[in-house]
């Protein structure tokens, strides 16, 4: 089935877009062949020649960023739905907002990077905000909206840079590794590994839960898959996982031909523009913005000093090509999904394996948005997901984002202490914005205690003075 899915996906836009660079071709015929390639349109657009590479390869680049990120059609919608979000508008505005997103940051920026609704991001939205806070996912979404136009004033400002540099590397470290940790205890809990228990707040739920049993075997399958490798490892892990509870009888099986295909393409008409700006305003929710705009930030800056190098595209001078115009199509995309009705958008780090496979245009991007608006006519199939396949994804980036954690200096505790609470405060409660309070606050009074109060920055006092007026406010 996962064969089936990467085919429906993937063909139908190679070959519209092999149509597009054939006709081109055709265009310039009498030229010589060098002349005909750099007087095509793709060509001369995404300046393949001068990247020195071709159409095929930044298509087949694109198919494969789209097999390793496909798994957020699936997931983001049941995180979403959590928010009280209906699951056809979230899964319509989950594949809407990924694709423009992705054609934008193509065209415009020519970067082989996709973008989508962001893991953590998302959990924070579902979880944290419409969850532990109670608020109306419309208010959240309100909140999303003033985070991306603060994310596009500092972006067009260039006040971005002087934000990245004032927070030390220990901490934009701990932020990654503790939003992680947050995600995977979610994925746990999906799973039904770990349930609430009065004596010790969390406890080990039923293993031979058939639901539980099917998600370890997602778990076990998809990661090792991913030892192996093996590209669009968390897609055929869904998958393989979705057949077997089908077989086993704990998921509905499709009957008919509309089961699978849609009949009439999902819509956002439940949730486009109705995002509560004064809801969120009158909220008066600062933290909330500030954790959205922050995570943002560092989470879409430090995605794309890692997609960049890898692609080549940082000068000598160190500078990275086009990098405004792609915090800025980050920026607007953050707007316009808080309008369609989804999370933060942000960069994926899934954009790798295209660009290992050869993508280092733009090109590559508008392969993966193309994707992204086929995957519309099988959104039925994103129903049929049971919630327990799409947890093991979630315990699986946890993993992932935990590998970051070697690089904080321990030794210096004045360095180690802020970023172990970074990390351990953000899924012990729940809220990614406590674990930024703790980490940021506790870092000025260690710096402070032992004299290295200069190592601090005065845009780092002042966030710290926010959260502890904050927390005192929360109290």
């Amino acid at each position: 089935m996962s064969s089936f899915l990467i085919f429906l996906y993937g063909i139908p836009s190679l070959s519209f877009l092999w149509w597009i660079d054939f006709f081109d071709a055709e265009m310039g015929r009498n030229s010589f062949m060098q002349t005909q390639a750099k007087q095509g349109f793709l060509d001369r657009f995404f300046k393949l020649s001068e990247k020195n590479t071709t159409v095929k390869t930044e298509l087949l680049a694109g198919l494969t960023t789209f097999i390793a990120l496909a798994y957020i059609i699936f997931v983001n919608p049941n995180i979403l739905s959590e928010a009280g979000i209906p699951k056809e508008a979230a899964i319509a505005s989950t594949i809407w907002i990924a694709a423009l997103s992705t054609m934008v940051m193509g065209v415009f920026a020519n970067y082989p990077v996709a973008l989508a609704p962001g893991m953590g991001l998302n959990a924070f939205f579902a979880y944290y905000v419409c969850g532990t806070l109670g608020l109306h996912w419309t208010v959240a979404l309100g909140a999303v909206f003033f985070s991306g136009v603060l994310f596009l004033i500092l972006t067009i400002s260039h006040i971005r840079q002087a934000i990245i540099n004032a927070v030390p590397q220990n901490l934009r470290v701990a932020i990654g590794v503790g939003i992680g940790l947050f995600i995977a205890f979610i994925g746990l809990k999906g799973t039904g590994l770990i349930i609430p228990d009065k004596a010790t707040f969390i406890g080990l739920g039923h293993v031979t839960n058939p639901t539980t049993l099917l998600s370890l075997f997602g778990l076990v399958l998809t990661g090792a898959l991913m030892a192996r490798n093996i590209q669009g490892s968390i897609l055929i892990g869904i998958v393989a996982t979705t057949v077997l509870s089908m077989v086993l009888g704990y998921s509905p099986v499709p009957h008919t031909l509309s089961d699978v295909i849609s009949t009439s393409l999902p819509h956002m008409g439940e949730t486009f523009g109705q995002l509560d700006i004064a809801g969120a305003w009158n909220y008066g929710i600062v933290s909330i913005i500030f954790t959205f705009t922050v995570v943002e930030l560092f989470d879409n800056m430090g995605t794309l000093i890692g997609l960049t190098s890898k692609a080549k595209l940082i000068k000598p001078n160190g500078e990275i090509e086009n990098l405004d115009r792609a915090l800025t199509t980050d920026a607007v995309g953050t707007i316009c999904s808080s309008i369609f009705g989804t999370s933060t958008v942000t960069s994926y780090i899934e954009s790798a394996a295209g660009i290992a496979a050869g993508g280092k245009t733009g090109l590559t991007a508008v392969t993966v948005s193309i994707c992204f608006l086929i995957a519309l006519l099988f959104a039925p199939l994103v129903g049929l997901v049971p919630g327990f396949a799409t947890a093991p994804p979630l315990i699986l980036v946890g993993a992932l984002m935990m590998s970051e954690v070697g690089k904080i200096n321990f030794v210096d505790f004045s360095d180690g202490l802020p970023a172990f609470l970074t990390i351990i405060m953000m899924p012990l409660t729940g809220s990614i914005a406590n674990g930024f309070a703790f980490g940021f606050v506790s870092y000025v009074f260690m710096k402070t205690a032992v004299g290295k109060y200069k190592e601090i920055s005065w845009i780092m006092w002042l966030v710290s003075i926010a959260f502890v007026i904050n927390l005192v406010m929360r109290s």
